[in-house]
């Protein structure tokens, strides 16, 4: 679990990791409600096979609530972010995460072509990271200790 690991490498070892899709013409309340059951921060938004956008909890604020639209009233196309930064499953953790921080986003679709294969989020690539770290501190600590079967 490297900075250099594939993208497809952490959607294999993702615990959820199932494509959400909402319509253009769904309500935003439709969104919000598929967002809480399945405790996501973001959605695809999809045209019949196609992305067409992203639908996040950052856009509801902002370009929600913020503007007075009304979530059973207002449908994903009027707020969601269009057009959408995707990466592939070749892309490497690090690339991610610099395309997340330049772009000030905390979700990117992975597209195989123009087929939607997942989504990560900065919370996904972090711990990717994270648990490399740990497990290269492990077998540090065991080499130091003796315990190091090398």
């Amino acid at each position: 679990m490297k900075i250099s690991d594939t993208v497809d490498h952490v959607l294999k070892n993702k615990a959820f990791n199932r494509i959400l899709p909402i319509t253009p013409d769904q309500t935003v309340y439709d969104a919000l409600s598929l967002m809480a059951k399945h405790d996501v921060g973001a959605l695809i938004v999809m045209s019949g096979e196609k992305l067409v956008g992203i639908f996040s909890e950052r856009d509801y604020a902002r370009r929600g609530i913020l503007k007075d639209h009304h979530s059973k009233e207002t449908k994903v196309r009027e707020i969601m972010t269009s057009p959408v930064i995707s990466v592939t499953p070749q892309h490497t953790v690090d690339e991610c995460m610099n395309i997340m921080t330049q772009g000030h986003f905390r979700h990117l679709p992975v597209l195989e072509g123009d087929r939607v294969v997942g989504l990560v989020s900065i919370g996904d690539l972090v711990k990717w990271v994270i648990t490399g770290q740990e497990q290269q501190i492990q077998e540090l600590e065991g080499y130091i200790t003796g315990a190091y079967p090398g």
